[in-house]
């Protein structure tokens, strides 16, 4: 039955968030969560994939594609696939600001494998990582505005086509094409920003798309045929589009460059952006008040440090180190300069997933 006189997408209620989770809420989460694992399990897969197919034919970071025959890659990328479905279904229930920051958990999760498989060792400095991890994803899950309540992917379009997100739409597709046709060919194999930032800028408008098209199929199969619309084909198309390019620039980071330099960068500036996005597009913030922001900002802040001590002290020798000679290390400190350099010189470097 068609619905009759829908209120505009900047009149739409929203959940009453006084009355704590709602029930799309909590599907969301559960969902992010799953997806957490099946994606912390499939970096270690697909990273030994890599590196195997590395062994015998031309790299992923050197331009080839001879992973794509080796059956352990592609046990890692199924793997992952089921996790990306989770995580596809956690956006069609849940806002950003809350299934985004949960994919930190990915990290602690591979972390974990990593010691029990793999037998790499957790120091105590990791340890401590993991449990700032989940103390911030706590915080963020506690404190996450409600989903907005939408009855047609037509009003998602409206959003979308809002000036203020047209905008920065335009400004994230321009720095791509700025990235891919004049740094990648030039220092796509020297500077870890340039790969991750392609990947990472894609990353944060595929979410947008993603969170539509989750919400078009949701509310397909609840009776409300949304695939009749011209816009939830539109937004399929930018998904797969986005998606293709994602995975061509992610496979050549994680195959040029350490993941320890890659896994916390690449987590921290693609949350970020997407958080932005959210919040640009869908309004996350709109019906929340100065304590509820700050302290999802501060939750944030706790898995950003917690990814950062997790992946820089992961090659630590447990007793002997201390954790100054790390931030005082001329390694770090130069990929902290260039990392300010080239945010200010393009105004929105960013970054996606985090991988072993």
């Amino acid at each position: 039955m068609a619905v009759s006189g829908p209120a505009s997408s900047s009149e739409r209620p929203w959940s009453d968030p006084r009355k704590g989770m709602s029930s799309d809420n909590i599907k969301g989460l559960v969902l992010a969560l799953s997806s957490s694992f099946f994606i912390g399990a499939s970096f270690i897969v697909k990273k030994k994939g890599l590196k195997i197919a590395g062994a015998s034919g031309v790299r992923a970071g050197a331009g080839g594609y001879s992973y794509l025959y080796e059956p352990l890659w592609w046990v890692g990328m199924i793997t992952m696939v089921v996790g990306e479905i989770a995580n596809f279904a956690a956006y069609a229930f849940a806002p950003a600001i809350l299934v985004t920051p949960l994919g930190a958990l990915s990290i602690i999760i591979s972390a974990a494998l990593a010691h029990i498989i793999l037998r790499e060792r957790l120091n105590i400095f990791g340890i401590l990582g993991c449990v700032l991890c989940v103390v911030g994803s706590t915080t963020i899950v506690l404190h996450a505005p409600q989903e907005r309540e939408i009855v047609s992917v037509k009003e998602v379009w409206d959003l979308a086509t809002e000036p203020a997100f047209l905008l920065y739409a335009a400004l994230m597709i321009a720095t791509t094409l700025i990235l891919i046709i004049h740094f990648v060919p030039r220092y796509g194999q020297t500077y870890v920003m340039v790969y991750i930032g392609v990947c990472s800028i894609v990353g944060s408008l595929s979410v947008m798309s993603v969170k539509a098209l989750g919400i078009a199929l949701k509310l397909t199969f609840s009776g409300l045929n949304q695939l009749t619309y011209p816009q939830t084909w539109a937004f399929t198309m930018i998904v797969i589009t986005c998606v293709i390019i994602q995975m061509n620039y992610l496979n050549k980071a994680l195959d040029t460059f350490n993941t320890a330099v890659v896994s916390p960068t690449y987590y921290v500036m693609f949350t970020t952006l997407t958080i932005l996005a959210s919040i640009i597009m869908f309004k996350d913030w709109d019906r929340q008040g100065a304590i509820q922001i700050f302290t999802q900002m501060c939750g944030f802040v706790t898995i950003l440090a917690g990814t950062f001590l997790l992946h820089r002290t992961k090659d630590m020798v447990e007793g002997g180190s201390s954790l100054l000679p790390l931030f005082l290390s001329t390694s770090v400190t130069k990929y902290l300069i260039i990392e300010v350099l080239f945010h200010c010189s393009f105004n929105s470097t960013i970054f996606f997933n985090a991988t072993f």
